[in-house]
């Protein structure tokens, strides 16, 4: 099992993940709300691999209009496609919905 991140990692993160458009803030509020309290190291880890993308890339990631493997660049592809990324991003896209993640 991984082991939680600490709140000063977390507070670090929080602030790793303003983003400059205003629905990937909100987006990535609603996970923080629904899963602050049990994020792991490798899930900040994966959320890190997502703040390397493009805020726009992001928000169609988020909103499931493209996969991480239909993004344009391929450093794009390669932060998005990790396992921990995938999995943080299936979280944020079930948050968004209300819904419970699915597998990845």
């Amino acid at each position: 099992m991984d082991e939680l991140l600490d709140e000063r990692s977390l507070s670090k993160l929080k602030w790793r993940c303003r983003r400059g458009l205003l629905e990937n803030d909100l987006l990535i509020e609603k996970f923080f709300r629904r899963h602050e309290a049990t994020l792991t190291v490798s899930q900040a880890q994966g959320l890190n691999d997502l703040m390397d993308l493009s805020d726009n890339d992001l928000l169609d990631l988020f909103l499931k209009r493209r996969e991480p493997d239909q993004l344009a660049e391929a450093s794009a592809q390669v932060s998005a496609s990790t396992y921990a990324a995938r999995e943080v991003l299936n979280l944020i896209r079930a948050a968004a919905t209300g819904q419970q993640s699915a597998p990845i």
